[in-house]
């Protein structure tokens, strides 16, 4: 019961990590603002397609596909290469 409850407890108390860090910086200079994106896009499905977690077949191109493609359709966003590439 006593392993049961320290578990429980270490679940709830570290929960909000399974959510992704609020910036997360990427390869090539890309800084990704991951809670501005939360509340500005919404719904998760649309970047997260399999659920929670690692985007399944994210990299280069996937990113200038979605990413950008997604900026240039909410006419909101970076889209040129220096606006995301701050390196």
């Amino acid at each position: 019961m006593k392993k049961s409850i320290v578990a429980l407890f270490a679940v709830v108390a570290f929960a909000g990590t399974a959510f992704g860090a609020d910036v997360i910086e990427m390869k090539k200079g890309v800084s990704f603002n991951h809670k501005a994106h939360k509340a500005a896009v919404g719904d998760c499905k649309k970047c997260h397609e399999k659920g929670p977690g690692k985007i399944e077949g994210f990299g280069k191109d996937w990113a200038h596909k979605t990413c950008k493609g997604c900026h240039v359709d909410m006419k909101k966003g970076p889209t040129s290469c220096k606006d995301c590439h701050k390196k």
